[in-house]
């Protein structure tokens, strides 16, 4: 009997440990590493129940106290680069094509995209000429709303 359950043991942390490579959440890794724990109270020769309880008891340690300090150390479920629209928000650039009363400007920014751009409501010079540094304040649809000089936000 003390074989089929080290078989029982040594399978459920193999499976575990499987699962754990396909999800990569370390909620399988603590859960196999307790059924190691299990493995091991059942091989100093722990009754059953008691290589459960051991094994839970690791697992349940291991969740709540490692698992989320490894989270933190790896820098999961937090972006340090932003993407997209929030990847141009504070982004420098020029003034490429001038503004007009009539219509909007466009600005090439740092990254060598051309955007087609209007200036903030509260920008005092509505004509800015050609080469004018420009900061990125917000995206409008297509539209880049920039601000003028370094007194805008980054």
């Amino acid at each position: 009997m003390d074989w089929i359950q080290t078989v029982v043991w040594i399978g459920l942390t193999l499976l575990l440990g499987v699962v754990e490579i396909f999800t990569l959440d370390f909620i399988f890794l603590m859960l196999a590493a307790g059924a190691a724990g299990g493995l091991i109270a059942a091989l100093v020769g722990a009754p059953w129940w008691l290589s459960a309880i051991i094994a839970a008891v690791v697992a349940l340690v291991l969740l709540s106290l490692v698992r989320p300090r490894l989270l933190v150390a790896l820098g999961r479920n937090a972006d340090p680069h932003r993407t997209n629209i929030e990847g141009l928000i504070g982004l420098r650039g020029t003034v490429a094509v001038g503004f007009t009363s009539s219509s909007p400007g466009q600005v090439r920014l740092a990254n060598g995209e051309t955007w087609s751009a209007r200036l903030a409501a509260d920008s005092p010079d509505r004509t800015p000429p050609l080469g004018t540094p420009v900061v990125v304040e917000s995206i409008e649809g297509s539209t880049a709303v920039v601000r003028l000089g370094e007194r805008a936000t980054s």
